[in-house]
C-alpha cells in the first residue's frame, strides 16, 4: 500500500441536510512480507476494515495504490480475488436455510473449484475447522462459534496464499477462540500470508510477527510486539479494582503529575482502572487518597503490556 486514501461522502442534519466528506483512511503506507502474520490494530472507526476491504477489492481507494502479490487490486481485481481469502467475525455471510455443506458447495462454485475435487476439498476444510460430521445440518441451528468456524472454512476453500481475518474470534467462546488462533498460527507456519485485525491485544501479541496501529485513518506506529511495548517500558501501571469510582475521581487521577493515561474497564459489577505513569512517580498513596469512601478490592502495580502501549498510541498518552 502506498499513499492509500479513502473518502466517503455522506449527509448530516435533520431539517437542513448538508453534504459531508469523511476521510476514513488518510495516506497509509504499509508493506507486508510474504509468509508474514501481520496485525492491524485500532479503535472502532479508525479505518481497519476500510483498509482490508480495499485490499480485498471490495472498495476502491480514492487515491493511492494497493498491490497484493504484485497485482494491482484495482486494475487486476479478478486475479487478486483468486488468490485471497477473507474471513470476518459475526453472523453475516452465510445462508441459514442451507446446510453447512451446501453453503460451502455454493462458495466453491463461485471460486470455480474443480467439480471433481470439490467434495474432497469441502471435507478437508470442515475437518480443519472441527466441523466434520455436522455438514448436513442447517446453518440456522448453529451457534455463533459454529458459524465462525464455517466462515473460516469458506475462506480456506480455494487454498489462497493470502488470508485476511477481520476480528475472527469476536463473540466466540474461549475454547473456540483458542482453536481459531491455533488454526491461524498453523496457516502462517504453512507459508500463508495473514493479515489479522483484532481488539484482543493478547491475541495480537501471541500471534503477530509485526503490528501496525491505526488511529483516525493514519498509521501511528508499527513494529514487532516487543518494539511497541518498548515505547512504554519506562512506565509503571497501577491497577485498581474497585466499586463506584465516579467521573470526578477519574478526572482528578488524570490530572495527577506524571500520569500518562487512565483507562477504565467494567468487570462484572466492578471497575478495573489502569493508571499509566513514569517509573519515578509513586502514585499509589495519592490514588488511595482520591478513593476515600470507595470500596477498593485490589490495588497493585505491574509492567506495561501491549494493550498499555496500544492505549498510549491511540490516545496520544
Amino acid at each position: 500500500m502506498r499513499g492509500l486514501h479513502r473518502t466517503y461522502r455522506t449527509t448530516v442534519g435533520t431539517l437542513r441536510r448538508r453534504r459531508l466528506e469523511v476521510e476514513a483512511v488518510r495516506g497509509i503506507d504499509l508493506e507486508i512480507g510474504r509468509g508474514e502474520l501481520f496485525g492491524l490494530l485500532g479503535p472502532n472507526g479508525a479505518g481497519k476494515t476500510t483498509t482490508i476491504r480495499m485490499l480485498c477489492t471490495l472498495l476502491l481507494p480514492t487515491s493511492g495504490t494497493v498491490r497484493v502479490l504484485g497485482l494491482d487490486a484495482v486494475t487486476q481485481a479478478r486475479e487478486v480475488r483468486r488468490r485471497i481469502g477473507y474471513v470476518f467475525g459475526g453472523d453475516r455471510g452465510l445462508y441459514d436455510r442451507l446446510s453447512a455443506y451446501d453453503n460451502l458447495r455454493y462458495f466453491a462454485e463461485l471460486y470455480a473449484l474443480d467439480p471433481r475435487r470439490m467434495r474432497a476439498r469441502i471435507g478437508e476444510v470442515l475437518e480443519s475447522v472441527g466441523r466434520a460430521g455436522r455438514e448436513k445440518e442447517r446453518v440456522e441451528g448453529f451457534s455463533r462459534g459454529m458459524r465462525q468456524r464455517l466462515h473460516l472454512a469458506r475462506g480456506l476453500l480455494h487454498d489462497p496464499p493470502v488470508l485476511f481475518f477481520d476480528e475472527p474470534t469476536i463473540g466466540v467462546d474461549p475454547v473456540g477462540a483458542r482453536e481459531v488462533r491455533q488454526l491461524i498460527s498453523g496457516l502462517q507456519e504453512r507459508g500463508k500470508t495473514v493479515l489479522l485485525t483484532t481488539h484482543y491485544m493478547f491475541e495480537a501479541d501471541s500471534l503477530c510477527q509485526r503490528i501496525a496501529v491505526i488511529s483516525r485513518g493514519r498509521i501511528v506506529a508499527s513494529g514487532s510486539p516487543r518494539d511497541l511495548k518498548s515505547a512504554v517500558s519506562d512506565r509503571t501501571v497501577v491497577e485498581i479494582e474497585a466499586y463506584g469510582i465516579g467521573e470526578p475521581a477519574l478526572a482528578r487521577m488524570r490530572q495527577l503529575p506524571g500520569v500518562e493515561s487512565v483507562t477504565v474497564e467494567n468487570k462484572d459489577q466492578a471497575q478495573v482502572v489502569s493508571v499509566q505513569s513514569r517509573d519515578s512517580v509513586q502514585l499509589t498513596g495519592r490514588l488511595m487518597e482520591l478513593l476515600q469512601g470507595v470500596r477498593v478490592e485490589r490495588i497493585g502495580t505491574r509492567e506495561p503490556t501491549l494493550e498499555d502501549a496500544y492505549v498510549a498510541l491511540v490516545t496520544g498518552g
